[in-house]
């Protein structure tokens, strides 16, 4: 972007959308662009300013929104796990999670879900792991439950507990505040040793959706 007047194919380029995305913001004036002639053009300026005020905007609505269980899991992304390895019970889940309508690419869900596995442990200790990721493929900040009905030794956890409870979670991008209010949100919950004690005995996946709820 270094020329002053851009064209379509050079705005999509920066923003890392489709030349389609654009040109519709602009036939709709969502963005600031002019015509020339039949063409359209932006000012360099002009983009810059307008992302800088659309990531004021969303990082002051994150950071108004509180955690609803109901808006970021639903009961088909709850799953009982029978693996015994870190690697193959998350496997299991992100499969799961990318079920999700919020997450356009299963395939680098897993693969940055292990990733961030490798670099640091999502394990928490008292038997839970809330691994994470944020993507440009995810739309909107979504969640996947595993109960795991053998523990899993190999998660290298802070108080050598093994775990026994994953919450996954998944991001788009720009969702940083969110992002991580939802994270803190459930490390608080499940210091409840009533509460984990009960999804560890729950019968079905009803059941522990019903407990995420009321919690």
């Amino acid at each position: 972007m270094e020329d002053d007047i851009l064209t379509i194919e050079e705005v999509a380029k920066y923003l890392r959308v489709s030349d389609r995305t654009v040109y519709d913001w602009a036939q709709k004036g969502e963005i600031p662009a002019g015509k020339i002639g039949t063409v359209w053009r932006f000012k360099k300026s002009e983009v810059e300013n307008w992302v800088n005020a659309r990531l004021s905007s969303d990082s002051v609505k994150q950071s108004e929104q509180t955690v609803q269980v109901r808006n970021i899991l639903s009961p088909d992304r709850i799953v009982f796990i029978n693996q015994t390895s870190k690697h193959d019970a998350l496997v299991q889940l992100a499969d799961v999670l990318a079920t999700a309508p919020q997450v356009k690419d299963g395939a680098e869900l897993i693969q940055e879900i292990l990733k961030r596995e490798e670099l640091m442990s999502t394990a928490i200790g008292r038997g839970i792991a809330i691994p994470h990721v944020r993507l440009s493929s995810v739309t909107d900040l979504v969640m996947a439950v595993g109960v795991c009905r053998k523990p899993i030794a190999d998660f290298q956890t802070i108080d050598d507990q093994p775990v026994n409870l994953l919450f996954m979670i998944a991001a788009a991008y720009n969702q940083h505040s969110y992002y991580l209010k939802t994270i803190s949100h459930f490390s608080a919950k499940f210091k409840d040793k009533d509460l984990r004690d009960a999804m560890l005995g729950a019968l079905n996946e009803k059941e522990v959706y019903d407990l995420l709820m009321k919690a």
